[in-house]
């Protein structure tokens, strides 16, 4: 099964995941997946590698990542269609090739030694306007960009979105939320591909969404995610409502730095956050190596200069542990360590 590697006790419920391609399981941000052998049996006879640029053993993780951290991965290519992302699955799927899907590796953690597989990067990017205030937008559109273009356009519901680095497809898989919003709020429908290469379509009513949460998460047959429709409603305040949001983000959190957003998602049903928890344990500031605990903002981990990827392990090792005995609050993560070998 595909495996989504753990940050010591938990992880991230992350867009991106470890596969293997005889084995499955669900990842953060966007999906992945590879499928048994037997399946796609139909594939090896029309879809061609489709002319792809495939880079062997030079792609540093690193520049896939906000964090800034991750040495080279085995192979490495981008995926731009529909076709080519079905294309690289069968080609990893077919000569045995581990792999992951990313997309802007805004909440994984790579590893110094790289990635032994194949690294796909999504870059599905297009975007369509088929009636007033619906958006259709690939899955690796940037997330951040389309919350801008819709609040530009007067369109209410995605004004959180302008500030969250990532793409579409991770927004959807983790439900990415800001403000009192939330990706969920206005999903219409969601396009992707299965297992077995077969491209299949959900409408809202047919999804569950909850904190940080989709059913994408737990659904076994799930490749990746290719497309996303969104239904907006109109409000005159959307531009203004999403420059307050992004100056209120400037403000307090560290805007700038090489971070991967929020470590640990918010505890429930306690009442504070896990920056809060963070602060009173007085770890504002706390530096492992090159890892260190954000001035501005507690829960954002930064690689303030060279950081290790074991820098950062430990760092949020020490950090689960520190709030755990002065509270007794587990904290969970809610950015992924991609081991790189792909195993748990």
């Amino acid at each position: 099964m595909i495996s989504k590697t753990k940050l010591s006790a938990s992880s991230p419920s992350l867009s991106i995941i470890s596969q293997n391609p005889n084995h499955y399981q669900k990842g953060k941000t966007h999906l992945l997946l590879s499928s048994p052998r037997k399946a796609w049996p139909s594939l090896s006879n029309h879809i061609k590698w489709e002319g792809l640029r495939v880079i062997r053993g030079k792609k540093l993780l690193k520049d896939l990542s906000t964090w800034g951290i991750g040495g080279p991965c085995d192979h490495f290519l981008q995926v731009f269609t529909h076709s080519q992302l079905l294309s690289a699955l069968w080609y990893c799927r077919e000569h045995s090739i581990p792999f992951i899907i990313v997309g802007k590796g805004s909440n994984c953690l790579f590893d110094d030694l790289g990635y032994d597989g194949c690294v796909i990067q999504n870059r599905i990017e297009f975007l369509e306007r088929n009636e007033p205030g619906i958006y259709r937008a690939g899955s690796g559109f940037p997330f951040n960009r389309l919350g801008v273009q819709c609040s530009s356009e007067g369109y209410t519901g995605l004004e959180f979105a302008g500030g969250i680095p990532g793409t579409v497809g991770g927004a959807v898989y983790m439900n990415a939320g800001a403000n009192g919003q939330e990706t969920a709020g206005v999903v219409h429908g969601v396009e992707f591909v299965t297992t077995e290469g077969k491209f299949q379509s959900l409408n809202r009513t047919d999804l569950k969404f909850g904190y940080r949460s989709s059913p994408f998460q737990k659904m076994k047959n799930l490749a990746a995610i290719v497309a996303v429709t969104f239904q907006l409603k109109h409000s005159a305040s959307a531009r203004r409502m999403q420059q307050q949001y992004l100056e209120r983000r400037r403000l307090s959190q560290p805007v700038g730095e090489k971070s991967a957003g929020s470590v640990f998602r918010n505890p429930s049903n306690l009442g504070v956050t896990a920056g809060e928890l963070i602060e009173r344990a007085g770890l504002k500031g706390y530096k492992v190596g090159g890892a260190m605990v954000s001035n501005i903002h507690a829960n954002f981990f930064i690689n303030s200069g060279q950081s290790t990827s074991q820098d950062m392990l430990e760092l949020i090792r020490l950090v689960k542990e520190k709030v755990y005995q002065r509270f007794g609050v587990q904290l969970k993560e809610e950015v992924l360590y991609v081991h790189p070998h792909g195993n748990v």
